[in-house]
């Protein structure tokens, strides 16, 4: 029998989230994120190294004897709100989620310890758009070596370890240095795409890929709901914050009841979001059937992509002129919640694979 789901934080999960806003409200200010998008360099591998590291949070997944925290979900997805909520420009979906998701699948151990250990850091070499269950591009594999294309891959450009899916249905683990990575124009400027050229790479086999990447891309759909909502979260905060202080007539603006049905209406699906992101976290977590994750990440993810995207599109709107600058953070957020809404699948596609799931026929 299924148990009901907690969608409450407990308070572990509340320090958890104490610590990491902390962390980020000092070292991950919009200004440097902003700066960093100029740069040519995004990622900011200090911050990553505090996270991963310093504070042990690229293990979370991991069991305790294999060097990580023996966490679950549900932490992760703390994590992951709170990166949302400041964009932070690191690798943590990716390569503490999605990679580790893959390699927990094959089981080997060495490369779980040094993924935990933040060692290394892993990219999933499959492209951003894929949903789980869905088709993705194989190299091909001849005498050991790899040789192939592969484009879209998110967080190439700082991975150290690629999980190379080829043609014999193998994972296989390649050094990054193997391989020719050149950037990709993204849309969203924190968490780039790349271009992974392999040609007679040579490559680890590390077990079956399907369940791997399928395992990898539910639970990285999952879980990027919860950083939607951090997302999303942030956008309506500073929203209702700005409309407090700005006046109009000599009146706050957010006192216009055509604004207040504005923010009412997003607030209640933000909420909404909250609902759906922390079931799919805790669902994930709780070690329940496949067919009920799958249903859970459906969900979330046929919800998160359109309320994200609105609630940067509001926040953008409200803001007025100012919101319409590079200086302000805003559009961070909204090309953060654009790029999201098609990872691991867009809104629809998730929808149809529910429908198929629930056995709700088309009218």
């Amino acid at each position: 029998m299924s148990t009901q789901p907690d969608l409450l934080y407990s308070e572990d999960e509340e320090a958890l989230r104490a610590a990491v806003r902390d962390l980020l409200t000092d070292h991950c200010e919009a200004a440097r994120v902003i700066a960093r998008t100029e740069s040519g360099a995004p990622h900011d591998i200090a911050l990553w190294k505090a996270l991963a590291d310093g504070m042990g949070l690229a293990g979370l997944l991991v069991p305790e004897e294999l060097d990580g925290q023996g966490a679950t979900h549900r932490e992760a997805a703390v994590v992951l709100e709170e990166l949302g909520r400041a964009v932070a420009p690191v690798p943590y979906l990716t390569s503490a989620v999605v990679a580790t998701e893959a390699v927990l699948e094959c089981g080997d151990g060495d490369l779980l310890s040094r993924l935990a250990s933040a060692e290394v850091i892993g990219a999933l070499a499959v492209a951003l758009h894929v949903t789980a269950g869905g088709a993705y591009k194989v190299v091909r594999i001849e005498n050991g070596r790899l040789h192939g294309e592969l484009t879209g891959i998110a967080d190439a450009a700082v991975a150290d370890v690629l999980l190379v899916p080829a043609d014999d249905g193998g994972l296989y683990a390649v050094d990054a240095s193997a391989a020719t990575i050149t950037p990709q124009v993204s849309l969203d400027l924190t968490r780039p795409v790349a271009k992974v050229l392999l040609d007679g790479a040579p490559g680890r086999l590390l077990g079956d890929a399907e369940p791997a990447v399928r395992r990898a891309l539910r639970a990285g759909a999952g879980l990027l709901a919860s950083e939607q909502l951090g997302a999303a979260d942030w956008a309506l905060t500073e929203t209702v914050r700005y409309l407090k202080e700005r006046k109009q007539f000599n009146r706050p603006v957010g006192g216009f009841q055509a604004l207040k049905h504005r923010l009412a209406q997003l607030w209640l699906e933000v909420v909404n979001l909250r609902a759906a992101a922390r079931n799919a976290a805790d669902t994930l977590a709780s070690g329940k059937s496949a067919e009920e994750v799958a249903v859970a990440v459906a969900v979330a993810q046929a919800y998160a992509g359109p309320v994200a995207v609105r609630a940067a599109e509001e926040a953008l709107q409200l803001h007025g002129g100012i919101g319409m600058t590079w200086e302000h953070p805003v559009h961070l957020y909204l090309k953060r919640a654009k790029a999201d809404s098609v990872a691991y699948g867009t809104a629809g596609a998730h929808r149809e694979a529910l429908a198929e799931l629930v056995a709700l026929r088309a009218p």
